[in-house]
This record gives structure tokens, sequence and C-alpha cells, in this order.
């Protein structure tokens, strides 16, 4: 069991996705993750918040897509800030844009959607009583996100002015580049002190433990947008659950280095990836 209770600002800390149906998706992801759905919003809202649990920890949410959101079902990441009002004028003069808020969630926090100017959707969530994912990197939870980007150093640079990100070289294979967050290592490290000893013994890349996202050259066809990774046990049933109950295999369970790893779409057209971690020497 991997439990958080802080996350330090510029630490990406909660997902969910949103949904014209989201009674539907919430069913879904009960059925294809084995979380727990409770609606935190009352029957006159005229709209759902379906929070998610694991043994009672908070681990995402399935709601209803806001009007000022663009079209389409789509999982969202939120990074924590100090002041969500701040980050989202220094996002503008970054060159984003802001689609919705701020604005105060109840006592949870406060929170802004911004798009980056290529026009990727993310959130920035100053928290209240709610500070984000109280279980993560364990079979059912979420694992990470990232950014999909057509020109990446630039996605990077305007990143690196807003939460203070520093970019990895990219991966010579995927073009993929690590973001890391000076010191986050360091808060790990201190409710956890074997961190990076365990990390130097898996063979972890050099400041792994710093890591807080990653930027991936946009595949063809696509538009800019981030995405996120659960954990699963089973990379190939949780592809067959996501069938079972209405969802598409985007791409099949595939072996890459440290995972296999599959990418679903559910129902209305979200898409996640389910990656099961398997460290070097135990593939097959």
């Amino acid at each position: 069991m991997i439990e958080r209770e802080t996350y330090p600002a510029g630490v990406p800390c909660w997902v969910d996705t949103v949904h014209d149906d989201p009674a539907t998706a919430a069913a879904f992801y009960g059925g294809v993750l084995g979380w727990e759905m409770e609606d935190a919003l009352p029957p006159e809202a005229g709209a759902h918040y379906f929070m998610a649990r694991l043994r009672g920890k908070l681990v995402a949410a399935v709601g209803s897509r806001p009007e000022a959101l663009p079209a389409g079902a789509a999982w969202n990441t939120y990074v924590a800030v100090d002041d969500a009002d701040a980050a989202a004028a220094r996002a503008e003069e970054l060159g984003g844009a802001v689609v919705m808020g701020p604005m105060d969630v109840g006592d949870a926090g406060r929170m802004a959607a911004v798009a980056d100017p290529e026009g990727a959707l993310f959130f920035v969530w100053e928290a209240g009583d709610t500070t984000g994912a109280q279980l993560v990197n364990e079979p059912g939870t979420w694992n990470f996100s990232g950014v999909n980007a057509r020109d990446p150093e630039a996605a990077a640079a305007f990143y690196g002015a807003l939460f203070g990100w520093e970019a990895g070289p990219p991966d010579p294979d995927s073009g993929a580049r690590l973001l890391y967050l000076p010191g986050y290592g360091d808060h790990l490290a201190a409710r956890d002190p074997g961190l990076r000893e365990r990390m130097a013994e898996l063979g972890a890349p050099e400041r792994f433990e710093d890591a807080v996202a990653w930027i991936m050259p946009l595949a063809d066809g696509l538009s800019p947008h981030w995405d996120v990774t659960f954990s699963v046990d089973d990379a190939d049933a949780a592809a067959a659950r996501a069938v079972a109950h209405g969802g598409r295999i985007v791409m099949p369970p595939t072996d890459m280095p440290w995972v296999r790893m599959t990418v679903i779409s559910d129902p209305e057209g979200a898409t996640f990836t389910a990656s099961r971690f398997v460290p070097p020497g135990q593939e097959g």
C-alpha cells in the first residue's frame, strides 16, 4: 500500500475523467479497476462526481463534463500549486489559456483548467481539505501522467517556467523525456528512507526519484493532450475486463522496458494506459 497525504507544489496530485454519461463510465471503471464509486454531489446538483476509492482511500474520480470544457470524454491531470489564481495567470503570461476558473470547489480546494500553448488541457489545484489521491502506484491506482506535444522542447520550456520542472534527455527510441521537480525525491525519501536504495537496486534512471511527469512526441493524427497511466497486476486481464465492460483496446498488451502495458478506450472514448511493472530480469 502506497499512501499519500501531501503533494508539494509542482507535483501532479489528482486525476479525474469527464463524461456526458458519467454513471456508465463509473460502472466501467469500477469493473475494470476494481474501484468503489460514490457520487459526491447531491441529487439536485444536476451533475455527478463519482469519487473512486480502493479500501476506502481516494484514487480518482469520474464526473460530468462541464460545458466550459471541450466536447468529448477525457482524462485530466491536476498539478498541486500554492495559489491557483497566480498559477493560472502565469500560464497565460507564458502563452497558455485559462479554460475554466479559477474557482472554489467547496472546501476541497480551488482549481483552474488551463490549456498549454499547443492546447493540451490540464488543471492546477490549490488544496483545501483535499490534497489529492490518497493511494497511488499499486494495482488499481494512478501511476503517472504525461503530456503529448507537437514541440516537446517548447512544452518543456512552458511547464518548466510554470512549475519549475526540468526536462531530462530524450529517450533514443521513443523520444520521451522525463520531467523532474528538483527536491521532490527528498520529500519522498523523508517518509520512505529506503527509496533511493531500492531504485538503485532496480537500475532506475538517474534522478528518477525527482520524476513527476513525461513529455512524449505527439503521435500522428492526434491532438496535443495529457495522458494517464494506472497500475494493474495483469495488463492482459485488465484488457479483457475492459472489453467485457464495453471498452475498446487501442493497443493490445505489449511488453516494453520495465512494463507490460495496454492502451484502453472506455465506452465514451476516453483513453488510458493500464500498466504492470515488470522489473528487469522478471520478464516472461
